[in-house]
């Protein structure tokens, strides 16, 4: 039996999740977005098999709706939604980053009775829009969803099979709880990191020498502060009470920690840092059998090769010959806390896997996946 998939936005996460989904031969997928040229180059791709004139008309006829929209756009469309005539056996669900905004949206579908369930495939990319669309963006990747109360398992069941074929790790979550969750471990990390950053901006103006030397473990810590941040702007202010409370504890975790150095008891400040090691130690790595995070990270393979030339080409040239795709190359040129003076990023773990297996056989360079 044909099932109907309407894709609402063909940016990164919408032209991609329609890349996994035609691995069903039965699945048909009509799509729709704002961008005239986004919805042709995702008809000429064959990522999409029709283009709808509107978001309406995308959805009349679909047995799924995907909003694969920002929040705010999401929760705009979502408003519109009880008035286009879909079906009645329909299921509508999003992609958006923040959950309890675009339920609250949603609540007037539910009142008509449409099913709608939340989610959120927690995987990206560096690149943005049609052109960065890749089938396996979501493997592996944790892929939240987040019915209402009162959602049957049947309903739910139904969308989990439509999503399996992307082999996400699907998960259910309440909607709070992922708002919650995402900002402790997505959404607040980032402005950590962005604020380290602008303190060494504000000290470069003192020390201007300082931006040499941040090139090793300060720029694999703040690398999540060079994302969109009219993406992160939006983010922020859609989960800001869920941050707000984060921010709050943040300070008195450095209150904390402020004390620790002024009583300059020695064994409490290694306590500190001993007990943040061993948790982090028992984090899961990144690898082909483990989820991504909720943001883009590269896969990095670090590479103590000698300083001389040639190096980086000899490189390049293995990887050319066994047609394995790097995103990213990188020399440290600060080895505090780094292995390895070349960095290289890849798309995936099974790249960098496969990488790091072919040097390993074709050099005597020593690598480490971090």
């Amino acid at each position: 039996m044909t099932q109907h998939v309407a894709i609402i936005g063909l940016g990164l996460i919408g032209g991609s999740l329609s890349l996994a989904l035609k691995r069903r031969p039965d699945v048909v997928i009509t799509g729709f977005d704002r961008s005239y040229k986004a919805a042709d180059e995702a008809y000429r791709r064959g990522i999409i098999d029709a283009v709808a004139p509107s978001a309406a008309a995308a959805a009349r006829e679909a047995d799924f709706v995907i909003f694969a929209v920002p929040v705010a756009a999401a929760v705009s469309l979502l408003r519109e939604a009880p008035e286009w005539g879909m079906k009645e056996s329909v299921i509508v669900t999003d992609t958006g980053s923040t959950k309890q905004p675009i339920m609250q949206a949603a609540a007037p579908l539910l009142e008509k009775g449409v099913t709608f369930i939340g989610g959120h495939p927690m995987a990206g990319s560096h690149k943005s829009g049609i052109s960065a669309a890749i089938g396996h963006l979501f493997e592996n990747a944790y892929y939240i969803l987040t019915p209402p109360p009162g959602c049957s398992r049947e309903e739910l069941d139904k969308l989990e099979t439509l999503l399996g074929v992307a082999q996400a790790k699907l998960a259910v979550l309440d909607a709070e709880e992922h708002d919650s969750m995402t900002a402790v471990v997505s959404h607040f990390p980032h402005i950590i990191a962005s604020s380290l950053v602008n303190l060494l901006a504000d000290e470069e103006e003192r020390r201007p020498f300082i931006r040499r030397l941040a090139a090793g473990g300060f720029r694999d810590l703040t690398r999540i502060a060079s994302a969109d941040p009219v993406m992160w702007r939006d983010i922020t202010m859609q989960n800001k009470d869920e941050l707000t409370a984060q921010l709050d504890r943040w300070t008195a975790e450095m209150q904390r920690v402020r004390n620790l150095l002024q009583d300059s008891d020695p064994a409490a400040v290694e306590q500190f840092f001993d007990q943040a090691k061993q948790f982090r130690d028992q984090l899961p790595t990144v690898s082909r059998d483990t989820a991504q995070g909720a943001l883009y990270m590269p896969f990095d393979l670090h590479i103590d090769v000698p300083d001389h030339p040639g190096v980086i080409s000899e490189i390049t040239r293995i990887l050319a010959a066994h047609e394995i795709s790097l995103t990213n190359i990188r020399i440290v040129e600060t080895r505090t806390d780094v292995y390895g003076i070349l960095v290289v990023s890849f798309r995936s773990a099974n790249e960098r896997d496969t990488a790091a297996h072919v040097l390993g056989r074709e050099t005597d360079y020593s690598m480490q996946i971090l």
